[in-house]
C-alpha cells in the first residue's frame, strides 16, 4: 500500500509525497518549493525518484530544479508544456502509463485551467492527483482553456470509480463550499459536508482527500444536471456545458 504525505506550503498549496514501501520509489506531486520535500526526505531517509507536475504554474513547479539537482530525480510533466516547465525529463500525453514500483499511473489530459494540464490516476490504488483541474467542491479557473474544454475534462474524472480518492493542489474548500451553497442551497449532502469542513478547518486540518462519490453529491461543477442548480442559476433546459459555463462564470465573481 502506498503512503501519502501531505505537505502544506505557501498560502494554500499542497505538495504530495507518494512512497511505495515495497520498491522504495517516491514521487513528489507539484512541488511548489523544494525545501519542505527535502526536509521530509532527510527525516525519513528516502531518496526522491520522480517529480510529477500537473501543469506549468510556478506554484506547482517552483521546486523542480533544486529537487533535481539535490536528489537526481526524474521530472515528469505534460509534453505540451516542455518549454514552460523547468527541468522536464520526460513529457507525457493522454493515455501514457508510468510506473511507481509496481503501481500503474495513468496520465489523463485535462485542459481547461491551462492548455496542457494533466492529472495522474493511480489506477489500482484508486488515487487521483488532479492539480488545479478538480478541487474539493470546486474546479480550476479557466486561464488558458475554454469552459467546454474544462467541462469535457471533468467528465473524464466524473467517470472514475466513486471510491477514487482526490488529492487536489490547493486548500480552497471552505470558499468553494460557500459558493456551492449559493447555487444549490437545499442540497442536504452539501449542508452536512460543510459542517464537517468547517470543523476540520477550525482545527487547521486539510480537507483532502475527497472522493469522486463525495464530489458527485456536492461539487457544483459535477452537478450541472441538478434541477435545483439549473433553476437557481436560471439555466433550465439549457445544454449541460452551458450550465457549467454559467456556474464557472458566477464562481469567478464570487
Amino acid at each position: 500500500m502506498l503512503t501519502i504525505l501531505t505537505l502544506p506550503v505557501l498560502n494554500d498549496n499542497y505538495i504530495y509525497l507518494i512512497h511505495d514501501p515495497v520498491s522504495g520509489k517516491i514521487a513528489a506531486v507539484d512541488p511548489a518549493a523544494a525545501q519542505p520535500v527535502l526536509d521530509v526526505l532527510n527525516q525519513k531517509g528516502w531518496r526522491l525518484t520522480y517529480v510529477l507536475n500537473t501543469h506549468h504554474h510556478g506554484d506547482h513547479v517552483g521546486g523542480n530544479l533544486e529537487l533535481k539537482q539535490k536528489t537526481g530525480c526524474t521530472v515528469i510533466a505534460p509534453l505540451s508544456d516542455r518549454h514552460r516547465i523547468p527541468g522536464i525529463d520526460h513529457g507525457v500525453v493522454d493515455g501514457d502509463v508510468i510506473m511507481l514500483g509496481q503501481h500503474s499511473v495513468r496520465v489523463i489530459s485535462t485542459p481547461g485551467h491551462t492548455s496542457g494540464h494533466v492529472v495522474y490516476h493511480f489506477v489500482g490504488d484508486n488515487l487521483l492527483f488532479c492539480g488545479d483541474t478538480l478541487f474539493v467542491m470546486g474546479c480550476g479557473r479557466l486561464f488558458e482553456g475554454t469552459a467546454e474544454q474544462m467541462w469535457h475534462s471533468l467528465q473524464k474524472l466524473k467517470a472514475l470509480p466513486g471510491s477514487t480518492q482526490i488529492y487536489c493542489a490547493h486548500e480552497y474548500t471552505q470558499t468553494n463550499g460557500r459558493f456551492a451553497l449559493t447555487v444549490e442551497p437545499d442540497n442536504r449532502h452539501l449542508q452536512q459536508r460543510m459542517d464537517v469542513i468547517n470543523q476540520q478547518r477550525a482545527k487547521h486540518l486539510p480537507t483532502v482527500p475527497s472522493t469522486i462519490e463525495q464530489e458527485l453529491a456536492t461539487n457544483p461543477f459535477f452537478r450541472e444536471d441538478s434541477l435545483e442548480l439549473q433553476k437557481t442559476v436560471k439555466m433550465e433546459n439549457k445544454k449541460l456545458v452551458e450550465v457549467f459555463a454559467e456556474v464557472r462564470r458566477l464562481k469567478d465573481s464570487f
